[in-house]
């Protein structure tokens, strides 16, 4: 086999074990395969960008979009240095969250189309189902036959970490298509900040054409695109790990966070 089609299979091989749970045990079994064949060239950083666009494409729906590679990887992985807007963050606080990753709105929209294969756990949403806002009464924007739906999921006084797809449409939820937009404007929305999305006068005409409209394949990929390519490390910068878990040396973490 090609060393393209060796590439091409352990990609294949790690997206269909992330959809299975197996996320961290598919990347490693992908690194290695590639590292068989180039090592030293392929990153972590590009084969999750890869892996991603060709989950993106295999799946119902979905459309391929090219993606630039060349990434290194970091020295450093810290959960603190993460950020992700909470779902009860403001539209506009979300814009300008985005606005400091060279994301404009637009791409803040189609990124939300990311949710048409996600899911979220109970905890991020419950309060829409039992005391919106402190009112003791649930989210009246939300269609009274989800809320049914999501209190059978998500029991007030449960201690387990149930979940729920953000796409409330069961021939979508697996599929990378419109049809979470679409939800959206029938009130069939998980998440707080998705039906603000919907009535804020920066985003509405945005989200309506995504539902509605024809612009949401190409608007997503390129969303995509652009996502993969905020502060990305090239030319000298980090490393190509051997493996995905680890840095290959682990003194150059000491030096990249300036510790003598």
């Amino acid at each position: 086999m090609s060393k393209a089609g060796l590439v091409a299979l352990a990609l294949g091989l790690m997206m269909f074990m992330s959809f299975t749970g197996q996320c961290h045990g598919a990347l490693q079994f992908a690194k290695a395969n590639v590292e068989d064949k180039c090592r030293g060239v392929v990153s972590c950083a590009d084969i999750i960008v890869m892996a991603t666009r060709d989950a993106v494409a295999w799946s119902r729906s979905g459309r391929r979009y090219d993606v630039r590679t060349g990434r290194r990887d970091g020295l450093v992985s810290l959960a603190e240095s993460v950020y992700l807007p909470a779902p009860s963050i403001s539209v506009s606080d979300s814009i300008k969250a985005f606005a400091k990753r060279q994301l404009d709105v637009s791409d803040m929209v189609y990124l939300l189309g990311g949710h048409t294969v996600g899911s979220a756990h109970c905890s991020l949403f419950k309060d829409r189902l039992y005391n919106y806002q402190n009112s003791g009464l649930p989210d009246q924007n939300m269609d009274p036959a989800l809320l049914t739906t999501l209190r059978a999921k998500c029991p007030q006084n449960a201690t387990t970490g149930n979940t729920a797809d953000l796409d409330q449409n069961p021939s979508s939820a697996l599929a990378v298509d419109n049809s979470f937009y679409r939800q959206i404007f029938f009130r069939r929305d998980v998440l707080k900040f998705d039906q603000d999305s919907a009535s804020d006068p920066q985003t509405k005409v945005l989200v309506m054409n995504a539902a509605f409209g024809s612009s949401f394949p190409y608007g997503f990929g390129q969303a995509m695109v652009k996502l993969g390519e905020v502060q990305v490390l090239t030319g000298s910068q980090g490393e190509i790990r051997k493996s995905c878990h680890v840095v290959n040396n682990p003194e150059n973490i000491l030096s990249a966070l300036n510790v003598n």
